[in-house]
């Protein structure tokens, strides 16, 4: 695998998102396409008692379909963040790890950003720093298709088609849910999922998938 990637931003994104981004010491967060709807990133999917819920981040495209991911913003009008962590807290708030991790989440969480690549962003460090993952962060200062063979040629691996609700759920193996009693096991939700169960060892959990 490359040294270095570029990824679709992402609201806390899935397992394999995380799994793949790990493996590389350099990642560029893709700002400058031309927004695409119905993707992770504006949404994610955490496993509740219910079965799995997607959450999504109200989003404001000020050019319309001519809109570039940098200059998405984010409507609060519907308080939707605050809706995201009472749902969060009723589905984590019994596993091992919450009450270790929750605070710097909901301080963001409930912080409003005006910006949804900055709001995402902010997110994408807490969890870095939280797994003590290396991974550079940086953001794309051009748009290279992703036809280009620019970027197979400086060694550059190209994610950002990689993740999609669309997409059929990657299969992994099975971790302890806080609902797996009365729910088989949900692969590939947010990545706060694996976080506050299996707490420092989702890295461990992660370096072992197939990506």
């Amino acid at each position: 695998m490359s040294v270095t990637a570029i990824f679709p931003t992402a609201y806390l994104p899935p397992i394999s998102y995380w799994a793949a981004l790990m493996r590389h010491e350099e990642v560029y967060i893709e700002v400058l396409e031309t927004y695409p709807k119905q993707t992770y990133r504006n949404r994610c999917v955490i496993a509740t008692a219910g079965g799995p819920m997607d959450l999504t981040v109200q989003v404001s495209r000020p050019q319309g379909n001519h809109t570039i991911t940098a200059d998405v913003t984010i409507s609060y009008a519907e308080r939707f963040n605050i809706r995201h962590w009472r749902a969060i807290q009723s589905a984590y708030n019994a596993t091992p790890y919450f009450l270790y991790y929750r605070d710097e989440l909901e301080t963001i969480l409930t912080t409003p950003f005006s910006n949804l690549v900055d709001f995402n962003e902010a997110l994408l460090k807490y969890v870095l720093k939280r797994l003590k993952i290396n991974t550079v962060i940086t953001r794309t200062t051009q748009f290279i298709p992703p036809s280009s063979a620019s970027l197979a040629n400086a060694g550059i691996a190209d994610c950002r088609q990689m993740f999609s609700p669309r997409l059929p759920k990657c299969q992994m193996p099975a971790y302890p849910q806080v609902f797996d009693e009365k729910l088989p096991f949900l692969p590939d939700v947010s990545i706060i999922d694996l976080l506050f169960n299996l707490g420092p060892e989702a890295c461990t959990y992660m370096a072992q998938l197939k990506m």
